[in-house]
Order: C-alpha cells, then sequence, then structure tokens
C-alpha cells in the first residue's frame, strides 16, 4: 500500500486477513485460540520469538485489522483494543503508573474518569491533580518532580472546553512527561493529537468510531515503547476486544469521515439555533465564534465534532421537563450515535460527582448535551425547538 495515501484512504484500503475464498471484507475470525503446526511453532510464539496469534485475548486478526486502521488514522506507531473506553483510559494508566507516581489531568473529564482519580488513583498510591482546561499556569504549577504523564479531554466531556494541544505537547516536552489525550469527541478524521506531540491517543470506540450505538470497544493507540507495556499488562489483565465487536468497528471506520462531516454540519447548525432561544442562556460549541477557545479550536479541529451543550432556563426542573418533552431525540447517556440523543450530565453521567465538584468544572443543572445524529437538521432543530417550549410551561 502506497504510503503516499490520505490516511482515511489508507485506513479503508487496510484488510488484514483474506481466506482463499478471496472475499472483499475480512471474515469474522470467532475463535478464542490459534492451532500450531507442531510444539516447536508453538514454544517459539509464547516465546515471542515468531509472529503467530496464540489466543484472542492477545491478538486476533479482527482486532490486530481495527488496530491498524486506527492507527492509520491517527498517525499512531502502534496499539491496543480493549473492551470498552474506559477499559482503554484504564489500562493507559495502570500500565505506565506505579506506586508514588502522579499525574496531571484536565478536572472536566468523563464522569468515571473522575472517579479513577480521585477514588481509585489514591488506594495503589498514585497521585492526581486536577487542572482547569484553560489555565496555563495551573497546569505549570502542579508539576511535582514525581508527575509521570499529563491526561486530557479535548473538548472536555461534557462542557466542551478546548485544550490547547500544540501547548500542551510543548509543556509535557518539556517536563518529559507523557501525553495522554482522549480524543473521542473529535475522533481523528476531525483531530490528530500526535500531530501536536501527544504520545498516546484514547478512544471509547463506543461513540463516534462505532456511530450506530451497537456495540462496545476501546482502543489505545500511540509511541511503540509506550503500547508494549500497555499490552502486556492488558495481556495478563483481560481488558481484550472481542473479534465480533473489532470487525464492526472495523467497517464503520470505512464511513467515519463523511459521518462526521454530516454530524458536524448538524451541530453546528443547532448550537447556531440555540444561541438565539430565549429558554437558552448559553452554548458552547467548538466552531461558534463565541466559543471562549474558538481560534484554538479552528487551529487543531477540522470541524466541530457532533457534540455541543447548552445551559437551559430554568435549572434542573426545566432540564427535566425538556428531556420528557422531546418526541425524537432519544434520552440516553450514550453519545455519537446516527440518531440525535439529550443528556444531562448532572443527574447521570457526572451524577457520582458530588455537587461542589460539578459546579467547579461547570456542569450546572441546567446543562443539557446534544449529541447531533444525522437525521435531517431541520427536524432535529424542530423537536429540540417543542421541547423548549415546553420547558417554560
Amino acid at each position: 500500500m502506497s504510503d503516499q495515501l490520505n490516511p482515511i484512504s489508507k485506513a479503508i484500503r487496510i484488510q488484514t486477513s483474506k481466506t482463499s475464498q478471496k472475499e472483499h471484507s475480512t471474515p469474522l475470525y470467532l475463535t478464542s485460540s490459534f492451532t500450531f503446526e507442531n510444539a516447536e511453532t508453538m514454544r517459539a510464539a509464547f516465546a515471542d520469538e515468531v509472529d503467530e496469534n496464540i489466543y484472542s485475548r492477545f491478538s486476533n486478526p479482527n482486532v490486530d485489522e481495527f488496530i491498524n486502521k486506527m492507527c492509520a488514522l491517527e498517525g499512531a506507531e502502534d496499539g491496543f483494543a480493549t473492551a470498552t473506553g474506559m477499559s482503554a483510559i484504564f489500562s493507559s494508566f495502570f500500565a505506565l503508573l506505579k506506586q508514588g507516581d502522579h499525574m496531571i489531568c484536565c478536572s472536566s473529564v468523563f464522569g468515571s474518569t473522575f472517579t479513577i482519580v480521585t477514588k481509585h488513583f489514591p488506594r495503589y498510591g498514585i497521585s492526581c491533580t486536577l487542572v482547569p482546561a484553560d489555565d496555563k499556569d495551573a497546569w505549570e504549577a502542579a508539576v511535582q518532580p514525581n508527575t509521570k504523564m499529563v491526561y486530557l479531554e479535548t473538548p472536555t466531556n461534557p462542557q466542551i472546553g478546548i485544550v490547547d494541544l500544540e501547548w500542551a505537547g510543548k509543556f509535557t516536552k518539556k517536563h518529559n512527561l507523557i501525553l495522554n489525550v482522549d480524543n473521542c469527541f473529535a475522533t481523528p478524521v476531525i483531530q490528530r493529537p500526535i500531530e501536536f506531540g501527544a504520545d498516546l491517543v484514547v478512544h471509547s470506540a463506543t461513540k463516534w468510531i462505532d456511530g450506530q450505538g451497537r456495540v462496545l470497544g476501546g482502543v489505545i493507540v500511540g509511541r511503540a515503547d509506550l503500547i508494549k507495556d500497555i499490552y502486556l499488562y492488558c495481556r495478563h489483565t483481560g481488558p481484550a476486544l472481542s473479534p465480533f465487536n473489532a470487525w464492526v468497528l472495523s467497517k464503520s471506520l470505512e464511513t467515519l469521515d463523511v459521518r462526521m462531516e454530516r454530524h458536524s454540519k448538524n451541530a453546528l447548525k443547532v448550537a447556531e439555533t440555540l444561541e438565539q432561544h430565549p429558554a437558552v442562556s448559553w452554548v458552547k460549541y467548538p466552531f461558534l465564534p463565541s466559543h471562549p477557545q474558538y481560534d484554538i479550536a479552528k487551529k487543531q479541529m477540522k470541524a466541530g465534532g457532533g457534540v455541543l451543550c447548552f445551559e437551559i432556563k430554568g435549572g434542573s426542573a426545566a432540564g427535566a421537563k425538556f428531556l420528557n418533552s422531546l418526541k425524537m431525540l432519544s434520552v440516553t447517556a450514550n453519545l455519537g450515535d446516527t440518531r440525535s440523543i439529550a443528556a444531562h450530565p448532572a443527574s447521570t453521567t457526572h451524577s457520582k460527582l458530588t455537587e461542589e465538584e460539578r459546579q467547579s468544572v461547570g456542569i450546572t443543572p441546567g446543562l443539557i448535551r446534544i449529541s447531533t445524529g444525522l437525521e435531517h437538521v431541520d427536524d432535529i432543530i424542530a423537536d429540540i425547538n417543542q421541547a423548549l417550549e415546553q420547558s417554560t410551561k
């Protein structure tokens, strides 16, 4: 395959395995283990002297194809796929951090990530300092002699904050730190953190990578030396992606570019409309000129992505009325589907945080997160408008 191909075309063309039937799409390899011609070949495989599939917890042709496509899209050296997005995030932490290490983390992150770094890290002797996404002085002040990793989301979940990846790359290189970036909201067709200096990129493939709400999955890609440690950790702890889910995700990647183009166009139109609505206090979307980090978003993102958030007047009561009044949009805590979704983070994805913790990262009682789908944008807006009207009654 020519290295001159665009990363999107290169990823689409990757096919890890083909049988004598000469199928156009890679078949499913639904097997728990793989056989060997003889005892010596099996011994050499376990000794890492030959590259052979051993067991689907370690590797599988379907999983390998998905990883190879994600590496092509992100510009990464290597990767490992996991059963869920959270297992990818967890493994990227615990494979590389040990007792006595310190991590700096963006304060606005997914609720389960927040719980890991605040509740579970201390149990293993790992410390973490949370810093606001846009406070560069706070990032500098958080560096300690034992700091090993910086972890961030951009855009952040659910407040749609933007971290300057170019600055983050220079910051981590200056302090010799591992830069670990959650690229779930943007996807590699919109943003490639490795180009700005990221060492690792993680995804909940459950979201836009699948794009149709069908399967769970996660993936970590990045520097080969770091991925080797992550692979060895995961090989023994077992958060492996199933071959079937990998096959689904691999096929989904072939439409990721066109899907994200439509999602982004729909989201921008919805955000622009909401800015004019009297029942809305504010709207945040990366490609709205009113976004505090609009210039940074335009610098590092090719489009704004499919997620936006807004503050509905009337707090949690109005938020509940809004959700209950929706007729077309789904009410669920997931995102990244062909169908538009509305969620109330304070009572769902970030409900395990204290009220003080939620307020500190801008998760207010009236915050609504919208994941725009592939429906006609006029229909999405019409449903949101009628639900907003009901929320004021």
